[in-house]
């Protein structure tokens, strides 16, 4: 048994000496200069990194929601709410109060502050109906530099800016049933 456990581990040293590699010492300053490796075969190079997603030409308007789009804010992305509703995400590189301010001009309303930590004020446009509604109508105002975060990462690699502080989330009214 110990004979066996000896040749076992002298063939595990032996394969392990024999594929591993080599280091290669450290440059020394006024040592001459060593012939760098050979670059891999092309066929083992890796494929060039993807183009980053273009702009999203299907990004919804002001028009298409039916509700006032902070100008300059970024569309990020669609979700499907349920119940025939959707919300739409959009970042921007305004102020949390900044943001705040310009839909209680634009809306006419005073909103309502619903959490303090971290700062979200939503503004219902519309009367919610449990019964058809995943979500009530409206936009709601997120900052995302509460507690010391950098803000929201934007989904498009390099694109600038690389965070946004404000986020909106709009979700209009779902569309009218068809009358019987």
């Amino acid at each position: 048994m110990t004979r066996t456990l000896l040749v076992m581990a002298a063939s595990a040293v032996a394969a392990g000496t024999a594929l591993g590699q080599t280091p290669q010492p450290f440059p020394r300053p006024g040592a001459p200069a060593t012939q760098a490796p050979a670059p891999p075969p092309a066929a083992v190079q890796p494929p060039p990194a993807p183009a980053p997603p273009a702009p999203d030409v299907g990004a919804p308007t002001a028009a298409t929601l039916g509700l006032p789009i902070y100008p300059g804010a970024q569309f990020l992305a669609s979700f499907d709410a349920g119940r025939a509703q959707r919300y739409y995400l959009f970042g921007t590189a305004a102020s949390f109060a900044d943001i705040v301010k310009y839909y209680r001009t634009v809306l006419k309303d005073g909103g309502d502050e619903v959490f303090k930590e971290p700062p979200t004020h939503m503004f219902e446009v519309g009367r919610f109906r449990q019964e058809t509604m995943a979500f009530p109508p409206g936009v709601t105002v997120k900052d995302w530099t509460w507690g010391g975060s950098a803000g929201y990462p934007n989904p498009q690699p390099g694109a600038q800016p690389a965070r946004f502080p404000t986020v909106l989330m709009i979700v209009p009214s779902p569309p009218e049933p068809p009358r019987k």
